[in-house]
């Protein structure tokens, strides 16, 4: 292989990887949205914090899920918010 063939080839790879990074990126969200839901409906009953009140009837798996979706939730931002996107 030539040196130009293998530098065709090492970009081609890391186009397709920066492509599969940024499709799971927008797939996080989601799935930590869903996983919550799917904790939350299995729930046992118990609140987050069993002492006080129950202002929150979720347990401890579906509050982590339910950060954890907002938390990944910056790559559904960008494209919502508008503006234009720069290309690296």
């Amino acid at each position: 292989m030539t040196t130009c063939a293998m530098a065709e080839k090492k970009g081609a790879d890391a186009l397709w990887a920066r492509r599969a990074v940024a499709w799971l990126a927008f797939a996080a969200s989601p799935a930590f949205a869903l996983m919550a839901w799917v904790a939350a409906e299995d729930a046992s009953g118990t609140a987050l914090c069993g002492s006080g009140a129950r202002i929150l009837p979720i347990d401890g798996m579906t509050a982590m899920y339910l950060l954890m979706s907002l938390f990944h939730l910056s790559p559904w931002l960008g494209p919502l918010s508008g503006r234009p996107r720069r290309r690296t």
